[in-house]
């Protein structure tokens, strides 16, 4: 007798529970959290276009039309086109693409470089920890505009040197918050057990320490993230 296979891969059982609870829970987010289920449509939206700037942006943003300069709103163009008869909304969905990308970056360098060295800071304490924390004084005397501005002149202009001249002053603040969190970690039973087993430092700190950072952690990546944008914006308006 013939054995006639699934349909769909709703139709095997554990496929199909799975996806009954993804349904419940998101269903149950939206009912208790209406203001985060927006919040939450709005970033996943503008991700998604973002990341398909090719497929919504109408018009090449680099493209001119000198006889459509200062175009109103229309059909044609949504948002009107600028000086240089270039579309609005085209320029604007290929520049969120960028502001992701060098978004993410920067969150992500600095969160997780200033988490590794906040953590180092605390488990190796007295002069080590002294001579970190003033170094991160240093930089954190430095206003973020100011500080991104010194990196660009001098590494130059680019993506690249863009997302350094972000990170840099990211790293200072990433590693006070990891090192007020990795204090009180460093005194747990589990890190003195792992010293007492003659680990090495570094996995002591990356193993042990590091993920137990976790939820400070995640909170900068999302702060990084908006004032990562902000700042990319900054530096494309000051040139």
């Amino acid at each position: 007798m013939a054995i006639r296979p699934a349909d769909t891969f709703a139709d095997i059982p554990e496929v199909a529970g799975r996806r009954a609870r993804w349904w419940a829970a998101t269903k149950d987010f939206v009912r208790k959290r209406p203001l985060g289920a927006i919040g939450a449509a709005i970033v996943l939206l503008n991700i998604i276009v973002a990341l398909g700037a090719n497929v919504f942006a109408a018009y090449d943003p680099l493209a001119t039309d000198y006889g459509a300069m200062l175009a109103r709103p229309s059909m044609a163009h949504w948002l009107g086109t600028d000086a240089f008869g270039r579309d609005v909304l085209s320029r604007i969905i290929f520049g969120s693409r960028t502001a992701m990308i060098v978004g993410f970056a920067c969150a992500s360098f600095g969160a997780t470089v200033g988490a590794v060295i906040g953590v180092a800071s605390a488990y190796f304490g007295g002069k080590v920890d002294l001579l970190i924390q003033r170094v991160m004084d240093i930089f954190l005397s430095f206003p973020l505009i100011i500080l991104a501005l010194a990196v660009v002149s001098i590494l130059g202009t680019g993506v690249t040197n863009v997302i350094l001249a972000i990170t840099v002053p990211m790293i200072p603040r990433a590693s006070l918050v990891a090192r007020s969190s990795a204090l009180a970690i460093r005194e747990m039973p589990y890190v003195d057990a792992a010293r007492a087993a003659g680990f090495r430092h570094r996995r002591i700190i990356l193993r042990h320490m590091l993920p137990n950072v976790m939820a400070p952690y995640l909170i900068m990546l999302t702060a990084f993230l908006g004032q990562a944008i902000l700042l990319e914006a900054s530096l494309s308006f000051l040139g």
